[in-house]
Order: C-alpha cells, then structure tokens, then sequence
C-alpha cells in the first residue's frame, strides 16, 4: 500500500506472524508494509488515518470492529491468534519476539527443506506458528536422530510428532471449514 512502510516486516500491525505465514513462506507477499507485492490492507489504511500506529494495539480503539469474529471464521492459521501474538510480543517486548518468530522460521525453513514430500507445508507452516518454540526445537532434534529413510517416511514421522505435540497442547492443526 502507497505510503505504508514498516520496520519490522516480520510481524504486522494487526499481530499476524508474517515471517511464519505461508504467502511469504512462499514469496507472495513480502510482509506487512513491506513493499512491492505487499497486500492492500484496509488496516494499514486505518493506521495511516489514525495516525500511523505501530500497532493496532497501540490505539485508543482497539480492538475495533474490524477484529469482529473476523479470526473465528477464518482458516488462514495466522488470522486466528492475532491478539494473543499482540499480547505476546508486548509481554516479551518486541525484539524477543521477532527473534523467537526468527527460530521459528529457521524450523519452518529445515521442514520445508529436509521433511516435506510435497504435501506438507500448509500443516507445516501451522505447527509452527502454534506450537511453542521449545516444542519445536525437540521436535527437530528428535528428527534428526533418525537414520536416513525416504522423504515420504521423514515426512510422515515429522507430522507424527508435531501432531503429538499439539495434542499435547489441545491445539488442532487442521484448517477449518467454511460452512457451505
């Protein structure tokens, strides 16, 4: 959006993890205010109109009705958790933040890299937004420790145990459905 630049790209003003999300994962979108390719957003607007806020947190409005069950209905994994990453990002402050979605990211990227049969990056690009980081990096290790095998077997035992993991939690990796 003309006019609408950010400083950090990784995590946007209305708490989506950009870094983790699967559009920039896959170079579609350089994150929020982060240039050419950058979405329209009718919340970087409102920003800009209140007055170029760091944050949607940051304003006397929050939370507006455009956070109105807008993250319930929605299956798009970010979406779903942007005042709880807010919260977060405030309680860690944002540099600890930003490099804890930087670990993260590095998960997501040895996933995508070494565990991915074609099939898997939506799932992946769910667990780790959700799962906490040290989850994650026993996850990994735990990966590692096996011997060679085929991709399709490391990427059935990496869901395996990102699924244990979030069962552990009582988080579900599954996208929701829109109700026809």
């Amino acid at each position: 959006m003309k006019g609408f630049t950010r400083e950090h790209t990784e995590f946007s003003l209305c708490g989506l993890n950009c870094l983790l999300c699967p559009m920039q994962v896959g170079g579609y979108c350089p994150g929020c205010g982060g240039g050419p390719g950058n979405q329209s957003c009718t919340i970087a607007r409102c920003s800009l109109d209140q007055g170029g806020h760091t944050f949607c947190s940051d304003c006397s409005s929050y939370p507006c009705a455009r956070y109105d069950e807008f993250d319930a209905a929605d299956s798009f994994v970010p979406h779903s958790r942007r005042a709880a990453d807010l919260n977060r990002a405030q309680e860690l402050g944002l540099d600890a933040y930003i490099d804890e979605l930087r670990a993260k990211r590095a998960i997501l990227d040895k996933l995508l890299a070494s565990y991915n049969d074609g099939r898997r990056k939506t799932f992946y690009c769910a667990a780790v937004y959700l799962l906490p980081l040290e989850d994650l990096q026993n996850v990994v290790a735990k990966l590692e420790e096996e011997s060679e095998c085929s991709v399709k077997e490391r990427a059935a035992a990496a869901v395996k145990l990102l699924q244990g993991a979030s069962d552990g939690h009582g988080v579900c990796l599954k996208l929701k459905k829109k109700k026809g």
